[in-house]
């Protein structure tokens, strides 16, 4: 215990990147906060000692689960075409753009915290994946997994649903394989989803309107069935 007590946060992984010709900054967490978030780090990446055969799965869905979320925003535009509802197409466009709004927001957070990735603070640790130079919190992945997940669940509670669980397992392989915290992947999550939130009450009153104009066009078949 005395040890933890002196340890400083950039022991637990709350350290930032060293970047030539920028100053080192610290997260401003306690140490409390950042040994808990090793704590799970490591129970979850050491993992991997005893998973062997399911490296192949977590290293692949970490790398290219991405895509199941364009599947699933492709099943909901179907959906929302196929019933001709523009409200939920509305609401999908916006779980899109609130994909990239995340992403732009995720990347002014990233700069800001600059936090390390764990395998450049730790040793006694699993890489599955190739390094990568960027930063660590939030992630990505998950910010993408989180804005999707919340723009289909205004559109089918069902692929809502499933989204969320792709989402789940792919930010259980970004830790599973090394590359990130659990802390990185849960604010990702919750910074894609509030996105989308904010972006819907916003944007979808203007996209309703640009719906209603283009379904008077030659492209009105993107959004309605075509009449026989």
């Amino acid at each position: 215990m005395p040890a933890l007590l002196r340890a400083s946060p950039a022991d637990f992984g709350c350290a930032s990147r060293q970047l030539p010709g920028r100053a080192v900054r610290q997260i401003q967490l306690s140490a409390r906060e950042c040994l808990v978030d090793y704590s799970l780090f490591r129970q979850i990446n050491h993992l991997a000692d005893r998973t062997h055969w399911a490296h192949w799965f977590f290293i692949d869905f970490s790398k290219y689960g991405i895509v199941m979320f364009g599947v699933l925003l492709a099943g909901g535009w179907y959906l929302v075409r196929r019933d001709a509802d523009r409200r939920a197409l509305a609401s999908l466009i916006c779980g899109v753009i609130g994909v990239f709004v995340g992403l732009g927001l995720a990347q002014i957070i990233g700069g800001a915290v600059d936090r390390a990735r764990p395998f450049a603070t730790h040793a006694n640790m699993h890489l599955l994946i190739d390094r990568t130079s960027d930063f660590s919190f939030p992630s990505d992945h998950a910010t993408v997994a989180g804005a999707c997940t919340m723009g289909l669940f205004l559109v089918s509670r069902r692929l809502g649903i499933a989204s969320a669980c792709f989402a789940l397992v792919m930010s259980f392989s970004r830790v599973y394989v090394g590359t990130h915290y659990p802390g990185d992947v849960v604010a990702g999550l919750a910074l894609g989803a509030a996105t989308v939130a904010i972006v819907v009450p916003l944007l979808r009153p203007l996209i309703l309107r640009l719906l209603g104009m283009v379904s008077k066009t030659p492209l009105a078949a993107l959004i309605q069935p075509t009449l026989k």
